[in-house]
């Protein structure tokens, strides 16, 4: 860059694309004018997610994969952060709001497991599965605090919970969640 900033990118699955875009046209890119908030960012509240959720019939796991609902969120960091809140990815989305697409207590609890979730994998470097590496090369380290994410058949490590974490698939994807503590 002009600053003398490198930047990298390194997509091994090719799920992503890069576009450099100036600050000034930021609000004009159309890529980005379908993005619903950056859940780390200042609009990303219980409101904001309860007003994309209204009236929603698809599950509250497909609507956080959306990233029209909430941009950046991942399969693993919506089945952490549910489980986190307690509640089920089956869940219809509307669920977290009231009829007039306030939030209900459902949509604060889950904001704030959505933000905990990312800042704790942010500060562990990510999730190393397969192919992600931080940028100074060395493996992420959260697969290591998982939940629930790739854990079927192991017990809740839920406190006083007692119940098997289950595998099933939403929307082409797995999804791994407690059926006894998330409702």
């Amino acid at each position: 860059m002009s600053s003398g900033a490198l930047i990298a990118f390194n997509d091994p699955r090719r799920f992503g694309m890069m576009k450099l875009v100036r600050r000034a046209d930021l609000n004009k890119e159309p890529l980005l004018h379908a993005l619903g908030p950056e859940p780390l960012g200042g609009k990303f509240d219980a409101a904001a997610l309860a007003r994309r959720c209204k009236g929603r019939k698809t599950s509250l796991k497909a609507a956080l994969s959306d990233q029209r609902i909430v941009a950046g969120l991942g399969n693993i960091y919506v089945c952490e952060a549910l489980h986190r809140a307690r509640i089920s990815p089956m869940r219809r989305a509307s669920s977290i709001a009231t009829r007039s697409g306030l939030p209900n207590e459902r949509a604060g609890t889950l904001v704030k497991a959505v933000k905990a979730v990312l800042r704790d994998a942010i500060k562990a470097g990510g999730s190393s599965l397969r192919d992600h590496r931080r940028t100074d090369g060395a493996l992420g380290d959260f697969q290591n605090k998982f939940r629930v994410y790739d854990r079927a058949g192991m017990p809740c490590p839920r406190a006083g919970c007692g119940g098997t974490i289950k595998r099933i698939v939403q929307t082409g994807r797995s999804t791994f969640f407690c059926p006894v503590c998330q409702k």
